[in-house]
């Protein structure tokens, strides 16, 4: 065993032989004192019950679906009746954002790697015609609303270690898009050790231990961490609109849904889109257990023992990551520390090999775990869910071809916008095939939703070139 420099190492160092972890020490004779402050630094950060968490994962699990059923969900209404109670929720979602009780947290920690992006995805430009950020358009969106409901809106970012100098650098560097920087927090969620097949944690240098973002359920412990938390509590902050950075059709604060969620007194709600197709990779929302939750597409392969005749294409209500969350739940839920459930994907991890050589492999060789925020679903009361448009309101950026990518991401922007032009009245040429002729782009900053952009448009506008609406 490595000799510690002091007498707290030396006991780290046992720690760490216990739980047959010792190998992160392999190059510690050679490393400055630099580097061992550094290497010190993150094994105090472990936590070392995950080890033992780790473990209990299945990698061929079967799930039981005996005890799940189909959720209720709010359609996208089609009736009077549906229609007056979605002017309901409207209107109390009005009084709440006029009273200052709602804020913005967005989970923007990732890299763009699958986007060959090497830059925070929040910095990728997405728009149409002038090239917004992602960032740029979710300030543009909360600046319409501040204007609006005439109240100032703080906004939480999650950012991560490995992004969290250039995302600050970035909102610096575009003097906060126009905001109130006194009203921005950053917030950074923990990491976790990712792991080799056999439980060996990867070294991403000879004095660094490779983490990875704790994913979205990393949530509620960077809001209580990092003091945010109390601070929006004593802002008289009672909501939290959650959404991720890669959305670009985003509702930001959303009337509606802050609405439907209040009235119904719900700890924590949910919006979803019906699954294009029953193979389409997304979370599903389920009833387990008289509960409204979330299962991965890999759980839903797996289930077994459906009742009721469902099968596992029974469910198409499909999670886009955007909630509603009440502050008082969220410190509730951390009160005792957080102990959402682990996830794990098997990934091709990139490491420090024994020999001292980096190791860069094409498959995948171990595991990076996560939490998610919907696991939090599960202690909630009264949750609902809403159904949302697709074509509206949900389309990430996640690849860098084919769907999810910056030219399906385009082209869904110009489809909506278009189609708020026709609905105006306006005339839209199209190609042969269909498809708008023009770019077409409108500024949150003129109308953030179609209703308040159909109240604005002049019936002259002419398309004759791709065009910027503000």
């Amino acid at each position: 065993m490595a000799a510690g420099r002091n007498e707290h190492e030396t006991e780290l160092f046992r720690t760490l032989v216990q739980k047959g972890q010792d190998h992160l020490l392999h190059f510690w004779d050679e490393l400055s004192e630099r580097e061992r402050d550094m290497l010190i630094t993150d094994l105090n950060r472990l936590d070392f019950e995950l080890f033992d968490r780790f473990l209990e994962i299945s990698q061929d699990e079967s799930f039981n679906g005996g005890d799940l059923d189909l959720p209720p969900v709010i359609t996208v209404p089609n009736t009077k009746k549906q229609r007056e109670k979605e002017k309901s929720a409207f209107d109390a979602g009005c009084e709440l954002l006029r009273d200052s009780k709602v804020a913005v947290f967005t989970a923007a920690g990732g890299q763009s790697s699958r986007l060959g992006f090497d830059s925070p995805k929040g910095t990728f430009r997405v728009t149409p015609v002038r090239r917004k950020s992602l960032f740029q358009v979710l300030a543009e969106k909360i600046l319409y609303m501040q204007k609006r409901f005439a109240v100032r809106i703080p906004w939480v970012i999650m950012v991560s270690e490995m992004n969290r100098d250039q995302t600050k650098t970035f909102f610096e560097a575009h003097r906060f898009f126009g905001l109130d920087h006194d009203l921005i927090r950053f917030v950074e969620q923990e990491g976790f050790a990712a792991f080799d097949v056999s439980g060996r944690i990867y070294l991403r240098e000879k004095y660094r231990i490779f983490t990875n973002p704790s994913g979205h359920g990393g949530t509620f412990l960077a809001l209580k961490n990092s003091g945010v938390l109390a601070w929006l509590l004593d802002l008289g902050v009672e909501e939290l609109f959650y959404c991720q950075v890669d959305n670009v059709l985003v509702k930001v604060i959303d009337p509606v849904f802050i609405g439907y969620h209040t009235l119904s007194g719900s700890d924590m709600s949910s919006k979803c889109v019906m699954k294009k197709h029953p193979k389409e990779k997304v979370g599903v929302f389920v009833c387990e257990r008289g509960k409204t939750t979330v299962i991965e597409y890999t759980e839903l392969e797996m289930l077994t023992g459906l009742k009721n005749g469902l099968t596992p294409e029974s469910f198409r209500a499909g999670s886009i990551a955007i909630h509603m969350i009440n502050l008082c739940f969220a410190e509730k839920l951390v009160s005792g520390g957080l102990k959402l459930p682990l996830h794990r994907a098997y990934k091709a991890i990139g490491h420090i090999g024994m020999d001292g050589e980096r190791v860069s492999p094409k498959n995948p060789n171990g595991y990076k775990i996560e939490t998610f925020i919907f696991d939090a679903l599960r202690e909630a009361g009264n949750s609902v869910v809403v159904e949302v448009l697709r074509e509206e309101e949900f389309s990430p950026l996640k690849n860098s071809s084919g769907e999810a990518s910056p030219q399906s991401v385009e082209r869904d922007q110009v489809l909506l916008f278009s189609g708020w032009l026709e609905e105006a009245g306006i005339d839209v040429p199209k190609l042969p095939g269909g498809s708008p002729k023009y770019r077409v782009e409108v500024s949150p900053l003129y109308a953030a939703m179609k209703d308040d952009f159909l109240s604005k448009i002049g019936k002259e506008t002419v398309l004759r070139e791709d065009t910027y609406i503000e």
